[in-house]
């Protein structure tokens, strides 16, 4: 199920999330470790809202049962390219791990920032250099599972797998007949 798109969001704070392990000596000495996968997050607000527009965006948000409910949002803005790519994009093969992964069919530019999704995958990646025209794009985080052959890449209109972020949702209204949902907090569901 996809989010709904109207009313569309007035804020979006996005965030990457890398566990890592750290340690501190008392002499300055420090280590670190990579532990896990990344994943990443956003807290989308909205401007206060009629009842006709609130009432479908309270539905679906409670609908999903908290963090239980796993579904596609697209973020404004944030999921399409920031450069003049067009064209149906398609990869070559590429292994679990690879931070670079080589496409045909994109006439014009991706942008380092901009988001990326392949087909076979739920986890979204992000372009670490620019891209003009075919031929090797940089991408972080690796790779979390392999790429076959010819699998189309989306650089528009981007949608994330996600949950929400924890289990209450809630809203206020006032003396207005407005309604106001704070924030609303996703997490990629890996």
């Amino acid at each position: 199920m996809t989010y709904p798109t109207t009313p569309t969001f007035n804020a979006l704070k996005v965030g990457s999330e890398s566990p890592t392990l750290f340690s501190k000596a008392v002499n300055g000495r420090t280590q670190s470790r990579k532990i896990g996968g990344q994943s990443w997050s956003f807290t989308a607000g909205y401007a206060p809202m009629t009842q006709a527009e609130f009432k479908p965006v309270w539905a679906y948000l409670i609908a999903r049962k908290g963090r239980h409910g796993v579904f596609t949002v697209v973020p404004p803005v944030i999921s399409s390219t920031s450069g003049t790519g067009t064209g149906t994009v398609t990869c070559t093969t590429a292994a679990i791990g690879a931070v670079a992964v080589t496409v045909a069919g994109l006439t014009g530019t991706l942008k380092t920032g901009d988001f990326v999704k392949f087909a076979n995958h739920t986890k979204v990646y992000m372009l670490t250099a620019d891209r003009d025209g075919a031929g090797a794009i940089a991408i972080e985080p690796p790779l979390t599972s392999a790429l076959a052959s010819n699998e189309q890449m989306t650089y528009n209109d981007v949608p994330f797998t996600v949950r929400l972020d924890n289990d209450l949702v809630e809203f206020n209204i006032g003396g207005s007949p407005l309604y106001k949902i704070r924030e609303v907090d996703f997490v990629e569901a890996l």
